[in-house]
């Protein structure tokens, strides 16, 4: 299991949102590029990076801060997701050396697109499933579908989805602790893996986590914990990869 710091991008910046809402937010950084190399050099071997302008825009906004990571660390993986509607935008970030696109609202709303797009470019896509009580959000948290979050997981592995990133949006934010039982229970329904976001906030939780790694679990998204300083992440990092 790894531990992924998450980089919010919104308006050239490094930020947090408090579940989801774009007015409850926290300047982390001026510098997303600075926060990276932070990340790497205290062990990161993946970076989450969500275009929050993007996500409520329906297309990049943040692309160039995203190129600029990229091009920084050539050998790290990175994953990215906000604002990714079309296949142009998945060639593109592709091409400037992302390795994972996220597909979040537009596989709800559209779900032939992953099927599509897993066909086009295979081995680089995941899906977000955010939920609250099973139920998946879309449209930034704004909207609650009808859709359980198991069903839709079972029929994005059937697509060919590379893993599932589970949030559960009541705890994101918050600095309230990771829904273990509600992640481990989506991973043991599908045999891709789950990373899991949202709560992580220190390491009791990262060691929860850890116990059920084996139901599926390959990592975990960290993000206010890292930046406020509840959670080391060097040390969050080392004792994530005890659970294999």
């Amino acid at each position: 299991m790894i531990l992924i710091p998450a980089i919010d991008l919104k308006e050239g910046k490094c930020v947090r949102l408090r579940q989801g809402r774009m007015d409850d937010e926290t300047i982390f950084s001026d510098s997303p590029v600075e926060v990276a190399t932070r990340w790497v050099n205290e062990g990161a071997q993946r970076l989450h990076l969500v275009d929050l302008d993007g996500a409520f825009a329906g297309k990049p906004i943040n692309a160039s801060v995203v190129h600029d990571i990229a091009a920084t660390h050539p050998d790290l993986t990175i994953q990215i997701g906000g604002g990714i509607r079309d296949e142009e935008t998945i060639q593109t970030y592709l091409n400037a050396g992302v390795e994972y696109v996220i597909i979040g609202t537009k596989a709800v709303n559209t779900p032939h697109f992953v099927g599509d797009v897993c066909a086009e470019f295979p081995g680089h896509i995941i899906v977000g499933l955010d939920a609250k009580d099973d139920k998946v959000a879309i449209d930034g948290w704004s909207k609650l579908s009808n859709h359980d979050v198991i069903d839709l997981a079972q029929h994005f592995e059937d697509d060919g989805v590379e893993a599932i990133i589970y949030t559960d949006i009541g705890r994101d934010g918050m600095m309230k602790g990771l829904n273990v039982e509600a992640t481990a229970k989506l991973a043991r329904a599908i045999c891709i893996p789950v990373i899991a976001s949202g709560g992580i906030t220190n390491m009791d939780d990262i060691h929860a986590l850890g116990k059920v790694a084996d139901d599926g679990i390959m990592g975990a998204i960290t993000g206010r914990a890292i930046y406020e300083g509840t959670l080391d992440f060097a040390e969050g990092e080392k004792i994530a990869e005890s659970y294999t």
